[in-house]
């Protein structure tokens, strides 16, 4: 199958991501204005400037919609807060369906803020994270629950997001890893991608997608060494792929290890969300009919013109195919 037709065919994928889907603000300060406080004397940051995108697992969904994804929906909680109202539109301006969101006033939006300098364009001081460091309540949880199991039907392809690095977790619980595993189980030929930032041992049936370290942590929890075959039969047998950033993919499977090598990239310009772009990629050329070498060499593709934007950069099929005509030349 050449780019072009590959490409193609995404128009006909319905795309679903579950999980933590976050908020991305980006605040750009002016450090002429960071006067200190006349009721404190702590000096503060002027945020002149706002920017916001969806983050976490609403970066991947934005990089579905910009592939040329025929439908993508996303599936995770959210508070009844102005970081939630932000996020909606956010994901609204981008066609990404929120409807299946479960909003509570018992959880605050997952939320990352980032400060950048708006003289120099760097990020350069701490980041301000909203997070839940106690478990989903119930009721949001068996909500998220009722969604994916009345929905999930509707899509050839299941992105899951589990960002939250807290101990009790986010949005993916294990009642709902329980779910997505009788799912991956029983409809075989939907594509089912997991990526999980502190847990992904926990998946089963699944197309795990771990980087090198989250993979060798899970390892070392579960055996005491790494050891990737062992950890692919654990989670359920399904090829397991290891990323390892400039270096390219591991993929692992019954035939054993093959280390697909990605394109160096001099100076990125960003490598946030590189990950979540390559899945984006990966998940659409594998439910389009391409093998795991090719559609992780096609996620590759993907993430090396997102690490090139400010970001968490998206790539539109005109890049794609403008990018491997380079290549060939």
């Amino acid at each position: 199958m050449n780019l072009p037709d590959l490409l193609a065919k995404f128009s006909g994928l319905r795309a679903l991501v579950v999980g933590d889907i976050c908020l991305d603000r980006w605040c750009y300060y002016d450090p002429s204005v960071a006067e200190p406080s006349r009721e404190t004397g702590i000096p503060r940051v002027g945020v002149v400037a706002t920017e916001v995108t969806p983050g976490a697992g609403g970066t991947i969904a934005n990089n579905l919609v910009a592939l040329g994804a025929g439908r993508v929906s996303v599936i995770g909680a959210i508070g009844q807060d102005g970081f939630g109202f932000e996020l909606e539109h956010a994901l609204a301006d981008r066609k990404i369906e929120y409807n299946l969101l479960v909003a509570s006033k018992r959880i605050q939006t997952f939320t990352y803020t980032k400060l950048i300098n708006q003289a120099s364009g760097v990020e350069d001081l701490p980041r301000c994270d909203f997070l839940n460091t106690r478990r989903l309540p119930e009721d949001v949880e068996n909500q998220l629950i009722v969604n994916f199991n009345a929905h999930f039907h509707e899509f050839d392809v299941i992105l899951v997001s589990d960002q939250a690095e807290t101990e009790p977790g986010g949005v993916v619980t294990a009642p709902l890893r329980d779910l997505i595993a009788d799912v991956a189980e029983r409809y075989p030929e939907k594509v089912i991608v997991a990526d999980s930032r502190a847990r992904i041992e926990r998946f089963r049936n699944v197309i795990a997608k771990p980087n090198h370290d989250e993979a060798s942590a899970a390892c070392r929890r579960l055996f005491g060494e790494t050891d990737l075959h062992r950890l692919r039969s654990f989670i359920g047998g399904r090829p397991l792929l290891v990323t390892k950033g400039d270096r390219g993919v591991l993929l692992v499977d019954e035939r054993g290890e093959h280390l697909v090598p990605s394109e160096k990239v001099p100076h990125p310009v960003d490598i946030c969300g590189a990950g979540d772009s390559f899945a984006a990629g990966l998940g659409l050329a594998l439910r389009a009919g391409c093998d795991f070498p090719t559609a992780i060499r096609f996620g590759n593709l993907v993430s090396s013109i997102t690490i090139m934007k400010k970001g968490t950069g998206t790539a539109v099929p005109e890049e794609i195919l403008a990018k491997a005509a380079v290549r060939l030349n």
